[in-house]
């Protein structure tokens, strides 16, 4: 279940609390009149199932409650009431089906945003990675993978082209280009600097690396492999199951190419950087693909589920002319 709270002038409530009654799969309506103090007005509570919750928060945008109140949702994780149990058994589809467009976006606005954390985390990890690729050490190389945060700006772009958004488009591009870039050239001097203490030498870059080497030599493995993690990254962002992200973030050779692009250019080895190039291209289009090809089939399947089942109940009246409480 979802928890709505909205702020609401005193002169629209009615309209609100009707279309929050006619809803199926809503419960719990509350209403505190006159307690809102910015802005000015009453607040309604409501709670409602996951899967009705897209729809409604639609709908309430489209009275412009959010422009002159507030739409706050919340997850709920636990909800014990027979109401609750009636209100999820109504509504059409599966909640864990169910697929929170405006939550998503948000979601993917925040991670896609360049900021100096943003840059830091994927830094670090590109460095972490250097080390792995250089002591050929698969430990390094799948730590590295944990901490890098370019699966956000990845599941921006592709929610942005689903929602034709494209402001979010060129600012995910912005994270992901930017940071990669940032985040190599970093690398590049660590490395130097790492060589200049005798940490580093052209003999490790150049040497066989069985456990790593795989991060510069791209094929169409690397392509399905990073398809199929790109699926398993968005069901989770939509389903709200993170852990599985980190599943994602240690399957796709993103970082630790980026890393040996920049130490391969550090110690001239073009060939090398042209493959981990290559290699990093390769997993970040078939991220990109798998989420964008992910979110459409949610779509469609959704739509299609959510027509099959009622959404809106006839507008129903007690003996006084106030609707009926949910």
């Amino acid at each position: 279940m979802l928890h709505l709270r909205l702020i609401v002038p005193v002169g629209r409530t009615d309209e609100v609390t009707d279309l929050l009654e006619r809803t199926v799969g809503t419960a719990h309506l509350v209403v505190l009149a006159g307690v809102a103090r910015d802005p000015v007005g009453d607040v309604v509570l409501c709670d409602v199932a996951r899967e009705a919750g897209d729809e409604l928060i639609g709908a309430l945008r489209a009275l412009g409650v959010d422009e002159y109140g507030s739409i706050t949702v919340e997850d709920m994780d636990l909800t014990l009431s027979a109401r609750a149990d009636r209100a999820e058994a109504d509504a059409p589809g599966e909640g864990a089906d169910a697929v929170l467009w405006e939550e998503l976006t948000e979601a993917t606005h925040e991670e896609s945003t360049f900021s100096v954390t943003y840059v830091a985390f994927l830094a670090v990890a590109t460095m972490l990675a250097a080390c792995g690729v250089m002591l050929d050490n698969a430990i390094l190389i799948v730590g590295a993978m944990a901490v890098g945060p370019e699966f956000g700006p990845l599941a921006g772009i592709s929610t942005a082209l689903v929602q034709r958004a494209p402001r979010l488009v060129w600012r995910s591009l912005l994270a992901l280009v930017g940071g990669f870039a940032v985040a190599m050239v970093l690398t590049a001097g660590f490395a130097w600097l790492m060589d200049a203490f005798g940490l580093f030498d052209a003999a490790m870059i150049e040497a066989d690396r069985p456990n790593t080497a795989f991060v510069w030599q791209p094929d169409w493995l690397s392509f399905v492999v990073a398809f199929l993690a790109g699926i398993a990254g968005t069901l989770s962002l939509t389903s709200a199951k993170s852990g599985a992200l980190i599943g994602v973030a240690i399957s796709v050779t993103t970082v630790p190419a980026a890393a040996n692009a920049a130490v391969a250019f550090s110690y001239h080895d073009f060939s090398q950087m042209t493959g981990s190039v290559q290699q990093l291209l390769a997993n970040l289009g078939g991220i990109v693909l798998a989420g964008t090809v992910t979110l459409l089939a949610q779509k469609a399947l959704w739509r299609a589920a959510r027509n099959r089942g009622v959404t809106v109940r006839p507008p129903a009246r007690t003996a006084t002319g106030r609707h009926g409480g949910s």
